[in-house]
């Protein structure tokens, strides 16, 4: 249990506010300002600087582009999203894959949909790092159904995290330049799930907390709408932790601040559907 006596704050942001547009070829949202999409209120969260939720088209996608200075990994979550990039990394993701490109001084890459048939769903996320000049790196985990399921996966984690491989392919979880791990579940109806925060990487300067955001992944399809608050039209979790609580629908999210190191979060299934949850937590 925490020490702290202090009360953590939750910031719910429904899905329909979040950013993005159809392009047609792209459905895509925003959590955080990006492209033509800019709100203030929403630039970054810790070292998270980009939430997308992107359907890529059958054939389509991102052609060659540069980054730098950034963490960038993809989730997917169903379809195939085929990655190539200046360092010679080639590969087809599918579902329960993840790629992480630690751009550091420069890369290119592009993403592509080369199936003919199906569009590709993935999260998109970017985050900043601890610091700058780092040598590019790119690395690959894939994590299954039967790893998530009424449990957390850890996903990614800090490259200096005990038990993190640093190496282009291994298991456990994918390295990151930034003090953020992140987390996947599969969710079954009426099922719970607990999750206590971890220490801090470095020691907490005064005042300092934790940040955590929970997500509920738009899995029945492309809504943007209101997500059903039944449980019916799509999965539904309640997120608690000091005190707080949060119904989220698909696509819906929760920002908790001052959350404090061995603070438990609780996600409860309230609906009647598979619930796919990502829980992203960072040292303030």
């Amino acid at each position: 249990m925490s020490s702290s006596t202090s009360k953590p704050t939750f910031q719910y942001r429904p899905s329909e506010d979040r950013g993005g547009s159809n392009h047609g070829w792209l459905k895509t949202f925003h959590t955080f300002s990006f492209a033509d999409y800019y709100d203030p209120a929403f630039e970054n969260f810790g070292s998270l600087r980009v939430i997308n939720e992107d359907r890529v088209a059958p054939s389509t996608g991102f052609p060659t582009h540069p980054h730098r200075e950034a963490e960038i990994f993809s989730y997917i979550i169903s379809g195939e999203l085929a990655h190539k990039d200046s360092m010679g990394n080639v590969e087809t993701m599918v579902r329960g894959d993840i790629q992480m490109t630690s751009g550091g001084t420069g890369i290119r890459h592009s993403e592509y949909n080369d199936n003919k048939e199906k569009e590709v769903h993935f999260l998109q996320i970017w985050a900043l790092p601890n610091e700058r000049g780092l040598k590019p790196r790119y690395y690959a985990r894939h994590f299954t159904d039967e790893d998530k399921t009424d449990k957390w996966a850890h996903i990614v984690a800090p490259a200096t995290a005990e038990g993190v491989i640093d190496e282009r392919d291994a298991t456990g979880p994918t390295p990151i330049h930034a003090a953020l791990n992140f987390f996947g579940s599969l969710l079954g109806s009426g099922k719970s799930l607990d999750h206590t925060l971890l220490p801090r990487l470095k020691p907490s300067p005064a005042g300092a907390g934790k940040l955590v955001y929970v997500q509920l992944v738009q899995t029945s399809g492309y809504n943007p709408g209101k997500a059903p608050k039944d449980g019916k039209g799509g999965a539904l979790v309640k997120v608690s932790l000091g005190g707080q609580e949060a119904t989220l629908g698909e696509g819906d999210g929760v920002f908790i601040r001052g959350a404090n190191t061995g603070d438990k979060l609780v996600v409860d299934n309230v609906g009647e559907k598979r619930a796919e949850v990502v829980l992203f937590e960072m040292d303030a």
